[in-house]
């Protein structure tokens, strides 16, 4: 609702245009609202804002698969985020050449999947890389075997695993590979005209450069949208302090085999006696049998204990700790 002008103004107004001062053409001119095209095949679902946070959360991806990834294939790699945009999904699909990898993912709890596209270049060089070879690409392009897309299955199931990470300040992931697809038309996981998002990530997998483009659906995300703007994102990031990595740490050590031993004693014979050991013999031992014995943990002398039995199983019962530190 316009302002409220009072007595005084609209005779001052009056007066205005009277005595020419003010012209109403020229200020109705200044008040003309511009009007913007609305294309309504491509109807403007995702906003910069959108497509900024999504790009936020892919360089965090970005990240995880620099880390990630050299651990099984064995080779330098190196991610960067390109561009984002948002198209229509048929422009996304035509655009696609055959063969291609496409890594259907179901992207509970939220509804439907996305699409994870690799370079057949890329695709080619983990191949080679697994196998045993230097990681090199293929000049000519050719259908991928079912023993070849096995081993991308391989690859691929943990760059989606590594999806949880990024994206739980929006929404709590349990991702799944569905499959991979090699030809685009079997990947109509949506309506043609229907809205998607674009990520695209350039890889680098030694000498071999290629892309990865991450399809994300409007009706997929929909139910997201408010979260994805970066107001929200930087409200929401956990503070990550020491603790935080030391208790996973803690955890994953406290399920490590480590050796132990128990030293009943030792004793020095000449090698000339070694060699003429036989069974029945008697070794002298430095300790006696009432004396406690050194356990070890590893090649660390931790506790003292006296010997015994448990059930049909010799054993050792510990009588103090050695605390080194």
């Amino acid at each position: 609702m316009g302002e409220v002008l009072s007595q005084d103004e609209i005779d001052n107004l009056l007066k205005a245009l009277s005595t020419g001062e003010l012209d109403a053409d020229e200020y109705k001119e200044n008040n003309t609202q511009q009007v913007k095209n609305y294309d309504f095949a491509r109807p403007a679902k995702f906003s910069k804002e959108h497509l900024r946070t999504l790009e936020i959360i892919f360089e965090h991806y970005g990240r995880l698969l620099y880390t990630n990834l050299p651990a099984y294939l064995r080779k330098n790699v190196q991610v960067e985020v390109v561009n984002s945009e948002a198209v229509a999904y048929s422009e996304f699909s035509n655009a696609l050449s055959n063969p291609v990898l496409l890594g259907i993912v179901n992207f509970l709890p939220l509804n439907g999947n996305i699409i994870l596209e690799l370079a057949p270049n890329l695709g080619y060089a983990i191949i080679d890389r697994l196998l045993g070879g230097m990681g090199s690409t293929i000049e000519k392009k050719r259908e991928f075997t079912e023993i070849e897309i096995t081993i991308i299955e391989r690859i691929l199931s943990i760059c989606v695993d590594l999806l949880r990470e990024p994206w739980q300040n929006v929404v709590q992931l349990e991702p799944r590979l569905e499959r991979i697809e090699t030809n685009s038309q079997f990947a109509q996981i949506i309506s043609p005209s229907e809205m998607i998002a674009i990520v695209t990530l350039n890889l680098k997998i030694g000498d071999v450069e290629g892309l990865m483009n991450i399809c994300l659906p409007f009706l997929t995300l929909e139910e997201v949208m408010d979260k994805l703007n970066t107001k929200y994102w930087y409200s929401t990031m956990q503070e990550v302090d020491d603790n935080y990595y030391g208790d996973d740490i803690e955890n994953l050590i406290s399920k490590a085999a480590v050796p132990i031993k128990a030293v009943l004693g030792t004793s020095t014979i000449s090698v000339n006696d070694f060699m003429n050991l036989q069974k029945g013999d008697i070794i002298k031992l430095n300790s006696g049998i009432e004396e406690e014995l050194d356990v070890y943990v590893g090649n660390i002398k931790k506790f003292k204990a006296l010997p015994g039995a448990a059930s049909d199983d010799y054993a050792v019962r510990i009588t103090s700790i050695i605390r080194e530190e």
